[in-house]
């Protein structure tokens, strides 16, 4: 099992080229194993996603034109697993078989579907449809595709109400992706933060997986203020790990027992004195003690 880090942290310290080796060589100071690439930010890529990223305070950075195939290894680290959109699996299906394969490694992952409705049983249907497909593919090429989620795949479906036969996750596109995917083309990389945020107990939803969990996005959540609160409300936010309230001792120790591939961390920002170095060292800390 490899340790990594998401490279949607690394924008703001990728800036250029001699940067970004330099942060890749501190993330494996750190002892991490590993980095998780983003097609979009591996490659050239549209105003529109730098823009939306930015938005949502992940910063894409300039790495588009990298050689982030020299980068990684002369920085010592492994490509755990590739982030590609199911459109570009399904328009050019070779180039991203032939990326993952120059990164040596075998693992796709999907982060969920822009523009689309979570909450229409038909459209979630067919992209179950969709999800098989491209996995039966990759399966062909001896690559695996994981499912990542966020907290849009945990609103109800349109008509479905909990009843006393059912539990909260048959109501939601998840559990329907869950079900009607086939364990042999499609599975998963769990990211606790987004289904704690939806409201719903990560550890029941990764129980839930077994050992269809492969990879596990590690995030904590909580407030980092102290001392007196004007209000019984405080925000919270993307915490370095064990430094929140997500209860990431049972969760990483169940990861371990369903031997997931990687265990990977994704802050979303919120970074400790605004340094995502300083926060990816830290949230380090933590996850070496599990070595």
């Amino acid at each position: 099992m490899k340790f990594g880090v998401q490279q949607i942290m690394l924008g703001t310290v990728t800036k250029t080229e001699s940067q970004a080796l330099d942060t890749l060589k501190k993330i494996k100071s750190f002892g991490y194993d590993g980095i998780e690439l983003n097609g979009f930010m591996i490659r050239p890529s549209s105003m529109m996603v730098r823009l939306l990223t930015k938005a949502a305070g992940m910063p894409t950075g300039n790495g588009g034109k990298y050689n982030w195939k020299f980068l990684v290894k002369e920085a010592g680290l492994d490509v755990i697993s590739l982030h590609e959109d199911l459109g570009t699996i399904e328009r050019d299906i070779d180039s991203v078989i032939e990326e993952a394969k120059k990164f040596h490694t075998n693992k796709i992952v999907i982060t969920g579907m822009y523009r689309f409705d979570y909450s229409d049983e038909k459209e979630v249907a067919t992209l179950c449809e969709r999800l098989n497909s491209a996995g039966e593919k990759l399966q062909k090429e001896h690559l695996s595709l994981l499912y990542h989620n966020h907290n849009v795949e945990f609103q109800k479906l349109k008509g479905k109400t909990l009843s006393p036969e059912n539990d909260f996750l048959d109501l939601t596109s998840y559990g329907m992706i869950v079900k009607e995917t086939d364990a042999n083309f499609v599975n998963f990389e769990m990211d606790s933060y987004w289904i704690a945020d939806a409201g719903i107990d990560p550890l029941w939803v990764m129980k839930h997986l077994g050992e269809r969990l492969k990879l596990y996005h590690v995030n904590d959540r909580g407030n980092r203020k102290n001392g007196i609160a004007m209000t019984p409300i405080i925000g919270q936010d993307s915490l370095e790990l064990g430094t929140g309230n997500m209860n990431l001792n049972a969760l990483v120790r169940q990861a371990m027992d369903v031997n997931v591939d990687g265990i990977i961390l994704e802050s979303h920002r919120n970074f400790i004195d605004k340094d995502p170095i300083e926060s990816i060292r830290v949230s380090g800390n933590y996850l070496n003690q599990w070595k």
